[in-house]
């Protein structure tokens, strides 16, 4: 059982588009498929979850569905909270907050303040979110430690780097999942998702199923992760003495 599964929710758009109906139907279906993805993880005891809410790129879309993004997503967090609190589902949002509106800053603030002390499951929300971005932030807080004094250049290794990066305080990911049958990761997580096991499928989004989410599990119990290692050496030793 993965620790931490961190997931692109993809095919919102064409799930509506297939339906003759606006984006924004294919949205609203989409954060249907939230709440069951959520129910999922608490129900296999999954630790963390991470999704892709909101990519910094995704900035650049026409600015009606922007704005009509940043409304659902208002709706959402007013809507939803209590009952995340209430279910022990600690909620943090990873990204360039800045770039949000103040009174949506101000909901993100207050879901994070009423919900930090749950510990059943971490719910992480990249919103405009970037892995390039992500890994340029903490290099630049790696630099201003070195001009502060505080850090020597020759200390600077991949453990200095990842106490700066976006999910720090969590495991990597286990098993990344991508819906909408596209097969690539799109910048979420670059230094994250070194060793993670990836699955696709191309199921859209807003028809995601616990069935679906078994399946990945399922496959993700099938694979030997080896981080670089040989699966001999992983292998438990057969020599009754080697206790």
């Amino acid at each position: 059982m993965p620790a931490h599964l961190a997931v692109i929710m993809d095919g919102n758009g064409r799930w509506a588009e297939r339906r003759k109906r606006p984006r924004m139907i294919g949205h609203r279906a989409g954060a249907r498929a939230v709440n069951l993805c959520i129910d999922f993880c608490l129900e296999q005891g999954i630790e963390a979850l991470t999704l892709f809410a909101f990519s910094s790129e995704n900035w650049g879309r026409p600015e009606e569905e922007v704005g009509a993004l940043m409304k659902l997503f208002l709706n959402a967090l007013e809507r939803e909270v209590e009952e995340l609190d209430r279910r022990g589902v600690r909620i943090r949002f990873i990204g360039e907050r800045e770039r949000f509106a103040q009174a949506l800053r101000d909901k993100m603030d207050a879901a994070e303040m009423q919900t930090r002390d749950n510990r059943r499951l971490t719910l992480s929300i990249a919103a405009s979110y970037g892995g390039r971005q992500d890994i340029a932030a903490a290099a630049r807080a790696l630099a201003r430690d070195v001009v502060d004094g505080k850090l020597r250049v020759q200390d600077i290794d991949e453990n200095a780097m990842a106490t700066h990066m976006a999910l720090a305080d969590l495991p990597a990911p286990d098993l990344f999942i991508r819906t909408g049958g596209d097969h690539r990761i799109s910048n979420f997580l670059l230094w994250q998702l070194a060793y993670t096991e990836l699955w696709f499928t191309e199921t859209l989004w807003p028809e995601l199923d616990a069935a679906t989410l078994r399946r990945a599990l399922d496959d993700y119990a099938r694979r030997e992760r080896r981080f670089g290692l040989t699966g001999a050496q992983l292998a438990p030793s057969t020599n009754p003495s080697a206790a």
